[in-house]
């Protein structure tokens, strides 16, 4: 086992809604002799000092983030944006100058479709990883907005944790990923719609756990975490359960996230699978 899979994962299946604590669902999962074992999964409002109400949440979420030194954590929202879009040298500054650049979510979306000419473009990771959509795209925007507004650039500029691989990884803070829990199911054939409140919804979301259950380095998915997965119809809890097991597979495969920390990934964000 590498000394990058010793940290305990968390995936995140992110939200900008202005009830934020209620959406963003968390799978925390220990490592255990080189395999992850898959013991919790709770929404966000369960933090300490957390809440439903976003700005709450997400303050309480960079606390648990920037407190948990020995973890990294997947975040499904896009990290930057296409390198066509970006007027920095580099990913951190373009970090830096994000929250003082755009007025809120909205105008955030409109000052990218204006630089793009009314084009959704994508980064060269997006069209590697078929990802869904454009970071700015109308069902995402206030994701990476508030991903990268109110999580990102407040841990990075604190010194907190480190984004990889447009940081180099340090070993006494904690690591953040970018993962896409649809470009998971999408390399493991299982594009199926399990998003919904059907019995053929259920028995997707079932399909899906039966698969991560059977997937090399995973151990264990508690009853706890099935059971969470199974019942969110919305399908925000087996995204957590994905994107931890995204940024579990990355952690295996250093070599690829070296490699990843080049450009145009350096630039414009990095999709770990």
């Amino acid at each position: 086992m590498t000394p990058a899979v010793r940290r305990r994962i968390y995936g995140v299946d992110f939200s900008g809604a202005a009830n934020a604590g209620a959406k963003i669902w968390i799978a925390g999962d220990p490592i255990e002799g080189g395999s992850l074992r898959m013991e919790g999964c709770f929404r966000a409002e369960a933090l300490p000092g957390s809440g439903r109400d976003g700005g709450r949440c997400l303050a309480a979420l960079r606390d648990a983030m920037g407190n948990h030194r020995e973890a990294a954590w997947g975040l499904d929202f896009p990290f930057g944006l296409p390198e066509a879009l970006v007027e920095d040298e580099t990913w951190e500054e373009f970090l830096r100058r994000f929250p003082a650049r755009y007025a809120g979510a909205l105008a955030f979306r409109q000052a990218c479709r204006r630089a793009a000419s009314g084009r959704e473009l994508k980064r060269l990771t997006d069209r590697e990883t078929r990802t869904p959509f454009s970071p700015y795209n109308l069902r995402v925007f206030r994701q990476t907005y508030h991903g990268i507004c109110d999580v990102l650039a407040p841990l990075v500029a604190s010194g907190s944790a480190c984004v990889l691989p447009m940081q180099p990884a340090q070993p006494a803070r904690p690591w953040i990923l970018e993962v896409c829990p649809a470009s998971l199911l999408k390399r493991e054939g299982l594009s199926v719609p399990y998003k919904g409140r059907t019995a053929g919804h259920r028995a997707n979301r079932q399909r899906i756990l039966k698969r991560v259950k059977d997937m090399e380095g995973v151990a264990v998915v508690a009853s706890g975490v099935r059971g969470a997965a199974l019942k969110d119809s919305s399908g925000d809890a087996l995204d957590s359960v994905l994107a931890a097991v995204a940024t579990f597979r990355s952690l295996r495969e250093t070599a690829r996230l070296v490699t990843a920390s080049r450009t145009p990934y350096a630039l414009e964000g990095y999709v770990c699978l």
